[in-house]
């Protein structure tokens, strides 16, 4: 037995989502007609090029997004490159998750940090609580939580499914990975949340990710503003791969990697920032655009706001797909 206490659930006070005021909702979710900034587009030429490329060969196409890409509304774009096969696999954090389901139960999202931890409601909401349920059923049945949850939310009474990723993914039978970090999330905050489930569900998701990822020869690894995520599972999941692909005699190093963020990088951004900089650690720089593709890869950097450089690469993309 440990020598110590541990906080009782159970005596929480759990709101309903009715009772939550909203920082965002369903109107912020843009369609496919949305102007976008043509300004960026130019920058996505050539990797839009290489992921027409890597579809037309069968090679992997990953995006990895941190929460606000979902909550920047771009969701529409994002499934129809799913739909279409531009994207194979789609990671995200535990946030994403939330946020995902939110908008596709209540079509609104994100509560405000500042007035809700002042009580101590903050993350207490008794609808969101149910993606532990979905999370616990995945752990019975040996699911992921992307897949779980995406079953659930495509399968159940979620008016606003379908500009759900997670839902889209189970639906087309393109793996949606999600990775957990213990705490991070307000669903652990619940009594129904259970750490051996969560943890050997994001676990599995990172075994489906890197079993992606040992095909990733010709293939496409793009980063939406996932500073930590996105870089270190990505790190992970390639050195396990090459680990065996070393062994077979085979390589994994010829593949482009794309990282969009609001982080001002130099021209030279090939090459690694130096220790004692504060950019060095900036993860997705040193990382997905030096580190991973030293041997071989092609790396690509876009700044801007997601809202701006999703669309425009789905432009690119499009405009791509026509020279094939």
């Amino acid at each position: 037995m440990s020598r110590y206490s541990i906080f009782n659930r159970n005596l929480l006070k759990i709101k309903p989502l009715a009772k939550r005021i909203h920082d965002l909702d369903i109107s912020s979710v843009m369609g496919l007609e949305r102007k976008i900034n043509s300004r960026l587009i130019p920058g996505f030429k050539d990797v839009a090029m290489g992921i027409v490329r890597a579809k037309n060969k069968g090679t992997p196409i990953i995006m990895m997004i941190g929460a606000h890409v979902i909550r920047s509304g771009v969701q529409r774009y994002i499934i129809d490159l799913m739909e279409r096969g531009f994207i194979s696999c789609l990671a995200m954090n535990g946030a994403g998750i939330i946020h995902d389901f939110e908008l596709a139960l209540i079509g609104a999202t994100t509560e405000s940090v500042a007035r809700y931890i002042k009580e101590g409601q903050f993350g207490l909401w008794e609808e969101t609580g149910q993606i532990n349920k979905y999370i616990n059923y995945g752990y019975k049945n040996n699911l992921g939580i992307g897949e779980s949850v995406g079953r659930a939310i495509h399968n159940g009474k979620f008016p606003y499914k379908e500009i759900s990723l997670l839902a889209a993914g189970f639906r087309l039978k393109v793996p949606v990975t999600v990775h957990v970090g213990i705490g991070y999330d307000i669903i652990h905050e619940h009594p129904n949340c259970n750490g051996a489930a969560t943890g050997t569900g994001s676990y599995r998701d990172f075994l489906i990710f890197t079993k992606i990822v040992e095909k990733l020869e010709g293939g496409v690894v793009m980063n939406f503003g996932s500073a930590v995520m996105a870089p270190e599972v990505f790190l992970k999941a390639l050195s396990m791969a090459r680990n065996i692909a070393y062994q077979k005699e085979e390589k994994i190093k010829h593949f482009d990697t794309l990282v969009c963020d609001l982080y001002k990088l130099p021209g030279n951004f090939r090459n690694e920032p130096a220790k004692d900089k504060s950019s060095y650690y900036f993860r997705p720089w040193k990382t997905m655009l030096v580190r991973t593709v030293a041997d071989g890869g092609r790396s690509f950097y876009v700044k801007g706001k997601h809202a701006e450089t999703i669309p425009a690469l789905w432009t690119a993309i499009n405009e791509a797909e026509k020279k094939f």
